[in-house]
């Protein structure tokens, strides 16, 4: 499948292009039958419908006119782009693909992947050649079978040193060699020496069709008598509240007073998974407004509230903390539903953010496939197109959206992860675990001192910038 750029008026028209399209089974479907899906999509959920002129549902006099418009697009994802409003300043979210199995099957955490996921920087003293730094390997994957591991300095990729330019297309194949590296600060304090050096250490991996367990992983740390519980979530799956169910078991059993949750990492999900963990890590507050998603003038009617539950859909109570104060690990990394878990707690409970600022992302996504309702029943069978538009915006209890800029640490909790001492996940001594940890023993010094560990170098790009079709706002 491909990602095609991130990305009512009824006719029923029959209009043909002379370019057309083939699906699986040989059916053929024209291409304006898919832009008239398109238009129609957007015309009547797109969030931003009033800044899209062409959009509007005066804005074709007669079908004439309509067919004329649909046929000056030669492919759907054209038309698709020409309607989205300030592509790189107000939605840089929405996207079309032409592949919808692909597409649920990453909604449900399965992709293409060789278990790495990694930060790229600039190198020192150099403003074209960067690096990467492995940030996870995912267990039971093809990188686990190697010696990497979280921390290594990727110095190329088959041979070719990583620039701030070819970084995308070096790791965009399904086989390559990892070329490792070595920070060399030449053995003095300066940083005006400091280069990233090869380590003549290669390591060729495949990608495979993974599915990623969200959950990565959980301890229970005992802090000055209590216990913490820590919780890594990379990614709001649907249905992985039953997951997150046991694990808050779990904590209960063994009487955690305290949470660390690390979406450090986290480009969000589903909503309603959203709702069922912050009802697991508060409980004292059922049946009140968690998040209230609010659509554009043709779909007020959709209109929703998000509550804190005490049971799962399955009928299943939750577990739950009946917690006054979580601690929240959350990076530019951490998007949509992971800032709507922040969000939506705020009006509630303290909520301290480790960490920097987030995306910026509170508007929530649902496919849009070419079928009456635009549901999943009864879809065109002549091709795999579907869309992911923003609809709808997300609120707290207090009318407040995520902020564009993203949500910011607390005050004196701001940290970026220094690419040379990320630390083990879970660890009590990993930095960001251990600012949380340090907070909760109230001891400054210890505060202080991981805070001189910081190092600011510029972060180029992440692993989540090339999977855009994981994590969103998604309403399920």
């Amino acid at each position: 499948m491909k990602r095609l750029i991130a990305p009512l008026l009824l006719l029923s028209l029959s209009i043909c292009f002379l370019s057309c399209f083939e699906d699986n089974d040989d059916n053929t479907v024209s291409a304006s039958q898919i832009n008239d899906f398109v238009w129609k999509g957007m015309n009547s959920y797109y969030l931003y419908l009033e800044n899209s002129p062409d959009l509007a549902n005066d804005r074709f006099s007669n079908t004439n006119e309509y067919a004329s418009y649909l046929n000056s697009f030669s492919r759907p994802e054209e038309l698709f782009e020409s309607v989205i409003y300030e592509r790189q300043t107000i939605d840089k979210f929405s996207w079309i693909v032409d592949d919808y199995f692909e597409l649920e099957r990453q909604f449900e955490g399965t992709r293409g992947t060789n278990g790495l996921e990694f930060n790229f920087y600039g190198s020192p003293n150099n403003e074209i050649n960067a690096y990467g730094v492995i940030r996870l390997v995912l267990p039971e994957s093809p990188a686990t079978n190697t010696t990497l591991k979280r921390g290594d300095i990727i110095y190329g990729i088959d041979g070719t040193q990583l620039t701030r330019e070819n970084i995308g297309q070096l790791i965009n194949k399904d086989t390559y060699t990892i070329n490792l590296g070595f920070y060399n600060d030449k053995g003095t304090p300066e940083e005006s020496d400091d280069s990233i050096d090869p380590l003549n250490v290669d390591v060729t991996l495949t990608k495979v069709l993974y599915t990623e367990n969200p959950i990565f992983k959980t301890e229970i740390l005992n802090v000055g008598g209590e216990n913490i519980g820590y919780l890594m979530y990379n990614g709001f799956i649907g249905n992985s509240e039953n997951q997150l169910n046991a694990i808050f078991a779990n904590f209960k059993g063994n009487n955690v007073t305290k949470m660390v949750l690390d979406l450090r990492y986290n480009p969000g999900g589903s909503v309603l998974t959203t709702a069922f963990l912050a009802s697991m890590i508060t409980g004292q507050f059922t049946g009140q407004v968690f998040e209230k998603l609010r659509y554009n003038e043709n779909q007020t009617n959709n209109d929703f509230d998000f509550l804190f539950y005490n049971k799962l859909q399955s009928g299943e109570s939750l577990n739950s903390l009946g917690l006054n104060k979580v601690y929240v690990l959350a990076t530019r990394s951490s998007a949509s539903a992971s800032e709507g878990l922040i969000n939506g707690l705020k009006p509630y409970i303290e909520v301290v953010h480790i960490g920097n600022n987030t995306v910026g992302k509170t508007q929530a996504s649902r496919t849009l496939y070419d079928s009456p309702d635009f549901s999943r029943e009864g879809v065109n069978p002549g091709h795999t197109y579907a869309m992911q538009p923003l609809i709808a915006d997300g609120f707290n209890k207090n009318d407040e959206l995520v902020p564009g800029t993203g949500l910011t640490p607390s005050i004196g909790y701001e940290y970026n992860e220094n690419p040379q001492n990320y630390g083990v996940l879970g660890n009590r001594n990993e930095p960001m675990l251990a600012l949380a940890l340090a907070d909760i023993e109230n001891a400054t010094s210890k505060v202080d001192k991981i805070k001189s560990t910081e190092k600011h170098v510029e972060l180029i790009l992440t692993s989540n910038d090339f999977n855009p079709l994981e994590g969103g706002n998604i309403i399920d």
